[in-house]
């Protein structure tokens, strides 16, 4: 259940930087979350740490703009 999750959110920020939506983000978003679960543990660790890294770049980003 969490790598259909990865996937789906993998594929969503690809469609949302393209702009056009599609096979695309989902043909990626699959890929990666075959390549992460096949990696196990650490592969989840390592998808886990970008994203909390993404989260905190994006919300540094949004304060820094409000200022």
């Amino acid at each position: 259940m969490i790598r259909n999750l990865i996937g789906a959110l993998v594929g969503s920020q690809i469609d949302r930087r393209d702009g056009r939506g599609g096979l695309k983000g989902a043909a990626l978003g699959y890929v990666a979350q075959r390549a992460i679960t096949r990696m196990g543990a650490p592969g989840l660790l390592l998808a886990g740490g970008y994203g909390l890294y993404r989260l905190a770049k994006d919300r540094r980003r949004k304060r820094d703009a409000r200022v």
